[in-house]
């Protein structure tokens, strides 16, 4: 195996490099690193815990957790205990809002170049989630693309993708993992080592995507129920070789929250587009007159509910952004009494003389 950003050797401080692969239960699986880039060599793989500064880390920012597809150093301790030490500056970092509509986020997948959201042609492509998805995407600062899946299926399927590529602002590609339509597209995305990482729900083909990409059954898949929706096969996110790079594959999303408004400029480039037209800065695209958006509905240029997904998810977003506010400053609330506490423990004691 190798990578397309090999690690220098051993830290000037003791510490082993290795790129995190897989994380299940605050443990993580971890891929060593020499100087041509990871290491195939038995004894390469190793599982290690957070070692003791990185569970302070953790403890102030949950986002400093290691995720797939980190950069950390390593520490090897003698009775073979192995510790995450330190994450390494990350490029990009794939998050989502929790499900439960707190203000906490959930880390997905970190350093990946490109964020593929795949969703199925059949039955029809459910163009909200693509758009939600699409959102974290672009927050991410990785390339955003999708990959409609069962093109075979599909006698329509270029069609859609084009229809969709015209108001995602990013490149749509229609595949199918059976007779082999499209792959070729897909592949060039690992092109020079890269890492994709897979976003959709399950039962859209991500599984059998990854395999017809890697030639082999690495993933196990399942069929869809009765009702048509899919079952988990992927139970947590893992690294994988394929195609010459690395992709992320992890559990369906059930749900998708939001991070806050961050990707909905880029995910709704034609809304926002139309928006720099109306004739006031602060309209909200519903009464006011001169609204360049509500012309383009009435004259067919852009579909009612693509405004409504749009608009759901920039209330959505505001709604994440104060109940992070209202959370950092509770936080700084509870810094400020520790703080005050141990200065009044300070200078209430007496001092100590020491005979």
């Amino acid at each position: 195996m190798t990578s397309a950003r090999p690690f220098p050797g051993t830290f000037h401080d003791g510490l082993e490099p290795g790129v995190v692969v897989r994380v299940d239960r605050g443990v993580a699986t971890v891929v060593l690193a020499d100087h041509s880039g990871l290491s195939d060599q038995p004894g390469g793989v190793v599982r290690a815990g957070w070692g003791g500064g990185l569970l302070g880390a953790v403890h102030d920012d949950p986002d400093a957790a290691p995720t797939t597809g980190d950069r950390v150093r390593l520490r090897f301790w003698p009775d073979a205990r192995v510790t995450v030490e330190a994450v390494e500056p990350r490029r990009t970092l794939l998050t989502r809002a929790d499900a439960d509509g707190s203000a906490r986020r959930q880390t997905l997948a970190a350093n990946v170049d490109v964020v593929a959201v795949v969703e199925g042609l059949v039955p029809d492509p459910d163009r909200n989630r693509i758009a939600r998805l699409l959102t974290l995407a672009w927050a991410s600062g990785a390339q955003p693309v999708v990959i409609l899946t069962k093109a075979d299926r599909e006698p329509e399927a270029a069609r859609i993708a084009t229809e969709l590529e015209a108001v995602s602002a990013c490149p749509v590609h229609a595949v199918s993992s059976t007779d082999g339509t499209g792959l070729d597209e897909v592949r060039a995305l690992f092109a020079g080592g890269r890492t994709v990482a897979l976003l959709g729900a399950s039962g859209v083909g991500k599984s059998s995507l990854v395999n017809a990409l890697s030639g082999e059954n690495v993933m196990h898949v399942s069929a869809l129920r009765r009702d048509g929706k899919g079952r988990h096969t992927t139970v947590t996110r893992e690294l994988h070789a394929v195609a010459g790079g690395w992709v992320v594959d992890g559990p369906g999303l059930r749900s998708v929250g939001i991070n806050s408004g961050l990707g909905l400029q880029e995910t709704f480039a034609d809304v926002t587009e139309l928006a720099a037209s109306c004739r006031f800065s602060d309209c909200t695209h519903a009464v006011e007159p001169g609204c360049a958006v509500i012309a383009a509905i009435g004259n067919g240029e852009l579909d009612p509910d693509r405004l409504d997904s749009f608009r759901a998810l920039v209330a959505e977003g505001f709604r994440q952004e104060a109940r992070r506010d209202v959370r950092l400053r509770h936080e700084e609330l509870r810094r400020r009494k520790v703080t005050h506490k141990a200065l009044r423990r300070q200078y209430q004691e007496p001092p100590q003389h020491g005979f």
